[in-house]
């Protein structure tokens, strides 16, 4: 086994981790949640869900740059020989990091506010602001995982 397949790995879960996470929580839990619960029960939901997402977020978002940096140096030499498409997806990378530290640092704590409050419209408003920039963030992960796979770097 070569240095590269350890990092290509812990790369690849980090990446599943998070896109996949934000896959279910936008096309499958988000949906149901809806559908069944009433509006206390379902902002409580989502502060617990949020919380026991965002550490394995929190991992993944070191673990990508940690294992890019390594596959990067192992397989071109830096970042001055990687291709157009190792750039882009190192590109995107920082804007879902953006992103997720929007909600993480910006939004999670208003809605954790509204739900302490009792002030479900509120908190409604503000789920509704992180499901839209979750929703982009979903639509970037797809795309930089679109490049990978049709671009794999080795």
């Amino acid at each position: 086994m070569t240095p590269y397949a350890p990092l290509y790995t812990l790369h690849l879960l980090a990446a599943l981790i998070w896109v996949g996470g934000m896959f279910f929580a936008w096309m499958i839990l988000r949906p149901a949640a809806a559908g069944v619960l009433e509006a206390p029960a379902r902002l409580r939901l989502w502060l617990e869900v949020f919380k026991r997402f965002f550490v394995w977020v929190w991992a993944a978002v070191l673990l990508l740059p940690l294992s890019g940096i390594g596959m990067l140096h192992l397989g071109y030499g830096g970042f001055d020989n990687a291709p157009r498409h190792v750039h882009i997806m190192m590109g995107l990378y920082v804007a879902m990091l953006a992103l997720f530290l929007r909600v993480q640092m910006l939004q999670l704590p208003e809605l954790r506010r509204a739900v302490q409050a009792e002030d479900w419209p509120a908190g409604g408003a503000v789920l509704g602001k992180i499901r839209k920039v979750v929703g982009g963030n979903l639509l970037l992960g797809l795309l930089l995982v679109s490049i990978a796979a049709l671009r794999p770097s080795f």
